[in-house]
């Protein structure tokens, strides 16, 4: 009779990031534009890098591939939460809500094991400059970019299949803008200490060690500037600044949304936010 009772949840209820209509207008165009500037940027970088020959280079070919996967991380998310501003009832199949869980972690693990790639790239090129063509050859940068999506797939499957069929039959409203784990998991009706426990250490795992592999490859690059220049430090922090930001921007609401959670909504929201579409 238990099991009779249980009903399945078809739909989840989005509560957004605010309740005041005039707020969420705001918002609107606030995010439209955003997002408008971050699918013409990214695909005006791509578009330039695949038309000047001048710019075929390893890493330019990881740029455009890093261009590709934010176009495609943003727009993951950011469309149903403009269009779920001009709505006064958010919601989201269940089947819509897992395809977000999915390519939120599809992309977004592909991403960090591309910027380890970048990092790479340019550890070869300052530290290593006269092996530069022949370790960073076309076949090594299909081989890192295709290593990039394939651990961004296989961490996806692994996501969605901890939660995919968790009994989901009570509360249905997730006080955000989209479907994320720590979220959906919490909705489930049954404890799953546990499962958050697997959940995060797969997600630590791999931001973990994309993020000590960064700080290896850049302080190598530092101090390999800082050896053999007069100018090093002026030379490193132009070589560097550029990535070091992206890799900050990126880990930084990960660390917290993943792996330190602060459990206080509106930081929950605001690193959500500075997350998937900033």
């Amino acid at each position: 009779m238990e099991e009779v009772n249980q009903s399945v949840v078809s739909e989840f209820i989005i509560l957004g990031l605010c309740d005041s209509w005039e707020l969420q207008a705001v918002l609107l165009v606030i995010f439209s534009l955003l997002y408008l500037i971050t699918i013409l940027g990214n695909i005006f970088i791509v578009l330039l890098i695949i038309s000047d020959l001048h710019l075929h280079s390893p890493m330019y070919f990881l740029l455009a591939n890093l261009s590709f996967i934010d176009f495609c991380l943003s727009s993951v998310t950011t469309p149903k939460m403009i269009t779920d501003f001009l709505k006064e009832k958010k919601t989201i199949s269940f089947g819509g809500c897992m395809c977000q869980v999915l390519f939120v972690h599809f992309f977004g693990g592909g991403e960090m094991v591309l910027l380890v790639s970048m990092a790479y790239d340019r550890y070869v090129a300052i530290c290593k400059p006269l092996h530069y063509s022949s370790i960073m050859s076309r076949r090594t940068c299909i081989g890192l970019v295709l290593t990039s999506w394939i651990i961004g797939f296989v961490h996806s499957i692994s996501q969605l299949f901890m939660i995919i069929n968790l009994p989901f039959c009570g509360p249905r409203e997730l006080d955000s803008f989209f479907c994320d784990i720590p979220l959906v998991i919490k909705l489930a009706c049954m404890d799953t200490y546990i499962l958050e426990m697997l959940i995060n250490a797969d997600s630590g795992v791999l931001a973990t060690t994309c993020f000590i592999l960064l700080l290896i490859s850049y302080s190598y690059i530092l101090i390999t500037v800082l050896l053999h220049s007069k100018d090093g430090t002026s030379k490193a922090l132009s070589t560097c600044t550029a990535h070091i930001t992206v890799v900050v921007l990126f880990f930084g609401p990960c660390i917290f949304i993943y792996l330190w959670p602060l459990s206080i909504t509106w930081v929950d929201k605001f690193l959500a936010v500075f997350y998937a579409v900033i």
